[in-house]
């Protein structure tokens, strides 16, 4: 089966590792990586700083893209620092460079989608009809205190997923889509814990909402919803099977979504090419799911 995987991450120092990279897509018998990058949260740089470099590192990720075409897409980066330049870069990327859309990391810590700042980028990403890839990110500073007494705790172990699963949330609980009904996100992680919980989450929706405990922020918070949330869920996310290569996670994410919400991802290079391939081959679902997970969903999503 063609393999495509949409989690992969380049930065900087990686521009001289082309050949690594294509011997391990080579070994795990990968076809393509759509390539990302964002801006490391330790890196502190001014707007238009950091501007300047999504602008530079999506026109050195479009060379690379243009050298191996067979090979490589790419995601846009951007500058979230600058809500109005990110959406005009997303504009560029996609319709100058040929991009497919933007994963976008840790420059947005403290801040969510959901704020008024970035409608503008959430109106062109809908309208240039491309998903945002909301990648795992740390706590915010105003919730990480808790998890410094046990600093693992913050990163990959737990606090990736909460973090980026309260993001997902704080979208659905917005009305956000209900303001850009085709706006697409995707998550990595096999959707950061949020398929297990959509059950619970629509039940306590429907207590606040319908039997609210404050009938006051029951009925303000109903207002955001046209639909139930896990329908939101189902309707405007993706989810992908980036580092997490373990069967039951897989079972829960394709018994609550199906085949056709779940892209194939490695979370290179930090995960192994190899591990996710064998992973994905031997999962207990039908050859043709398979096929929608490896590599059609995402030439329908991304327009490959």
């Amino acid at each position: 089966m063609k393999k495509i995987a949409i989690e992969e991450h380049f930065h900087e120092e990686q521009f001289d590792l082309i050949e690594k990279r294509l011997s391990d897509m080579d070994k795990a018998n990968l076809d393509m990586q759509v390539l990302s990058s964002f801006l490391k949260p330790e890196v502190q740089i001014s707007k238009t700083e950091a501007t300047s470099w999504s602008i530079n590192m999506n026109n050195n990720l479009s060379k690379v893209v243009e050298k191996y075409p067979k090979r490589f897409a790419s995601f846009a980066a951007l500058a979230l620092q600058d809500p109005d330049a990110a959406a005009k870069e997303l504009e560029r990327a996609v319709k100058h460079l040929g991009f497919k859309g933007t994963l976008i990391g840790h420059e947005i810590r403290g801040s969510y989608l959901d704020n008024e700042k970035y409608s503008g980028l959430l109106e062109t990403a809908e309208k240039l009809n491309v998903p945002i890839y909301i990648h795992a990110t740390e706590p915010s500073p105003d919730t990480i205190k808790p998890y410094l007494d046990y600093p693992i705790l913050r990163r990959g172990m737990w606090g990736f997923a909460a973090e980026t699963g309260l993001h997902a949330m704080r979208l659905i609980c917005s009305g956000i889509f209900n303001k850009y009904p085709d706006l697409k996100i995707i998550l990595g992680h096999m959707g950061e814990g949020i398929p297990f919980w959509l059950w619970r989450i629509d039940s306590c929706w429907e207590k606040e909402t319908l039997r609210p405990f404050d009938k006051k922020v029951g009925e303000e918070f109903a207002k955001n919803f046209q639909k139930k949330p896990s329908q939101y869920f189902k309707d405007n996310f993706y989810v992908t099977t980036s580092g997490i290569f373990w069967q039951p996670a897989l079972q829960v994410v394709y018994s609550a979504l199906g085949a056709d919400k779940i892209l194939f991802a490695v979370d290179y290079p930090a995960e192994s090419p190899a591990e996710a391939v064998h992973f994905m081959d031997s999962a207990s679902i039908c050859d043709t799911d398979k096929e929608k997970i490896f590599h059609f969903n995402a030439e329908k999503l991304l327009k490959m």
